[in-house]
């Protein structure tokens, strides 16, 4: 079975044609708990994000912050194993049609077997993966397995990248360019900043891929203003602190599917 690349890429083309940057949300599998993950995925895309990146929780997440860290321990501490993630993904795509990646660090992948990893994520219905950690002078092996397997390889550039490797970076990705938005860890902020503008404008001039920025965005203020000049706007620890700070699972899934709706209303100008 085939990946959905061409989902992904279709859904943010059609982003484009509408006249706004894409809502990309971010939730970690297995937290609060499997079945809860599973439902709050689902209330981000009922709340408008185009697209979800559900996490893989690692023991050594180095470039999530706090928030995400917090959720990670307690997926990992409530057994969370790829099976897992990969349900996740399946029950996902399945409920709603739309695209759904993996964001993982290399170490859970390489000690699972690359062919064996992403065929499975092919066959639950994933769009790809985004790989923060994988070096692309590293990633032929991987970028073999995803392409025979019809998924898309995101790769994360940073405003520390020179333009020479903006270059490289982009020509070996499919999907979108995963712009961060400033140096550090993921967290919300008070502002995204003119990095992230410069970021994309450098990383546009060598790509035709969709650039989509992430890290510090919070709020429709926030997503209205990078919606302004990226095609996606991705956000990741608003939700997962939405969930942290709910009362229960029912009030937590219902908080994440109304930060998507506030989210999607910024993208689209109309917050």
């Amino acid at each position: 079975m085939s990946g959905n690349i061409q989902l992904l890429s279709d859904t943010l083309a059609a982003a484009r044609n509408e006249g706004r940057a894409a809502l990309i949300a971010y939730l970690p599998a297995g937290f609060p708990t499997v079945d809860g993950g599973i439902e709050a995925v689902k209330a981000a895309f009922d709340g408008g994000a185009d697209v979800v990146e559900v996490g893989l929780p690692h023991s050594d997440p180095v470039l999530d912050g706090p928030v995400i860290q917090t959720a990670d321990d307690i997926a990992l501490r409530g057994g969370l194993k790829i099976k897992d993630v990969m349900r996740t993904v399946r029950e996902a795509h399945e409920a709603t049609g739309k695209p759904v990646l993996v964001m993982t660090y290399w170490n859970p992948i390489d000690r699972y077997g690359v062919e064996r990893f992403t065929a499975e994520l092919a066959e639950a219905g994933g769009a790809g993966c985004i790989l923060p950690d994988l070096p692309v002078q590293e990633s032929a092996t991987w970028r073999e397995h995803a392409d025979k397997h019809g998924l898309g390889t995101v790769f994360v550039v940073a405003p520390s990248s020179k333009d020479e490797r903006l270059a490289t970076i982009t020509a070996a990705g499919s999907g979108f360019v995963y712009a961060a938005s400033l140096m550090g860890v993921t967290g919300t902020r008070e502002s995204v900043g003119n990095q992230a503008q410069d970021l994309v404008r450098r990383t546009k001039a060598t790509t035709d891929l969709p650039v989509c920025v992430g890290l510090g965005v919070s709020d429709a203020r926030q997503a209205k203003e990078v919606a302004a000049f990226a095609d996606g706007v991705i956000v990741g620890s608003a939700f997962v602190k939405r969930l942290l700070d709910a009362d229960d699972q029912a009030a937590g899934v219902a908080a994440v599917r109304a930060l998507a709706g506030e989210l999607a209303a910024g993208v689209r100008g109309t917050a």
